[in-house]
Formats: structure tokens, C-alpha cells, sequence
């Protein structure tokens, strides 16, 4: 019991972090045109997407909806970042600071996306609204039908 109100907790503050990054999105979102690839077409479109899907995201988590969706989409959307934004701005440039804020940003989203794996490959075990014990008699029952 202890350890699901612990998950519970870790998933609000990923969600709030969430809902504070897309919040971002709308309110600066040229400031963060220049992170989005010279080669998608649509540019400051991405960065409402981007921020749209953070929130989405965050709503999931705490309504406890679609969460493994939600939670793989998000590590496939981070970890895209990753690869097309942050790696790729960490070999390229020249510059000490923004090589070492490429390489925080890469880290960060790798976190932030194994947290949402994490998140994903656990979901069937994050009920907010149900009794634990119920849940964990209901998988029982299940497990012995299919024995």
C-alpha cells in the first residue's frame, strides 16, 4: 500500500512538470521555435503540438486515463527530442555553455522519458480511484482462472 501511494506521488510531480513544460509551450512558444528541426515543416506548430501533448499527458497521469498510452507516447516524444534536437546540438557546436546545456537537456529528457517507460510498463498497477486491496484480489482471481 505504502509503496503505490509513493508511485502515486512521483507520477503527480511528473505531472505537474509536465503541465509547467506545456504551459511553457503557449506562452513562449518562439523561444522555442529555434529547438524545433530545420527539416519539419510547420514550425510553430510543432511547439503548440509539443505542448498540447505535455498537458495531455499530465491530465492522463492524474486522472489515471490511457496512462500507458499516454506514458509511451511521451517516451517516444522525448526520446525523439533527444535524438533530433539535443544530441545533434551537443556534437555541433563549438560554444562550451550551450554544449553543456545541450548535454543537461539530453539527460533530462532521457530521465524524463525511461520515468515514462517506467510509468507505461506499470500502469495496470497505478489504480487512483479503486481500493488496492480489490485490485490486487481481482488480479489473484484472474491469476488462478488462468492456471
Amino acid at each position: 500500500m505504502k509503496e503505490h501511494i509513493v508511485s502515486r506521488i512521483a507520477i503527480f510531480i511528473l505531472a505537474i512538470a509536465m503541465i509547467v513544460f506545456g504551459i511553457q509551450h503557449f506562452i513562449h512558444p518562439y523561444d522555442l521555435l529555434v529547438k524545433v528541426p530545420d527539416f519539419l515543416p510547420g514550425g510553430i506548430a510543432w511547439v503548440y503540438l509539443v505542448g498540447t501533448a505535455f498537458i495531455l499527458a499530465a491530465i492522463s497521469f492524474m486522472t489515471n486515463i490511457w496512462v500507458k498510452t499516454a506514458a509511451y507516447l511521451l517516451a517516444l516524444m522525448l526520446f525523439s527530442f533527444v535524438l533530433t534536437i539535443h544530441l545533434p546540438n551537443f556534437l555541433d557546436t563549438a560554444d562550451k555553455a550551450y554544449r553543456q546545456m545541450a548535454l543537461y537537456n539530453l539527460l533530462k529528457d532521457s530521465a524524463l522519458a525511461a520515468f515514462a517507460l517506467y510509468i507505461a510498463s506499470n500502469a495496470r498497477h497505478q489504480r487512483i480511484l479503486e481500493n488496492v486491496e480489490e485490485v490486487q484480489e481481482r488480479e489473484e482471481h484472474f491469476e488462478l482462472v488462468e492456471q
